[in-house]
């Protein structure tokens, strides 16, 4: 998910995005231990975007105070 796309939702939708990716992870991980994924950097990748994320509701956060 790139910044732009980031920027163009809703705070409600990046708090639900967050906990959907998260969840994904989390599920990507396990499914990575029991037998290797085709392609791991999906895993780096995903970490990247809850990042991505993770800043843009911190940056609305200090904006609104």
């Amino acid at each position: 998910m790139k910044i732009k796309e980031i920027k163009e939702l809703s705070t409600r939708e990046i708090d639900e995005r967050i906990e959907a990716e998260r969840l994904s992870l989390e599920q990507k991980k396990i499914n990575h231990s029991i037998s290797p994924l085709d392609n791991p950097a999906q895993i780096k990748e995903q970490r990247k975007t809850i990042a991505r994320l993770l800043t843009e509701r911190h940056q609305r956060k200090q904006n609104n105070k």
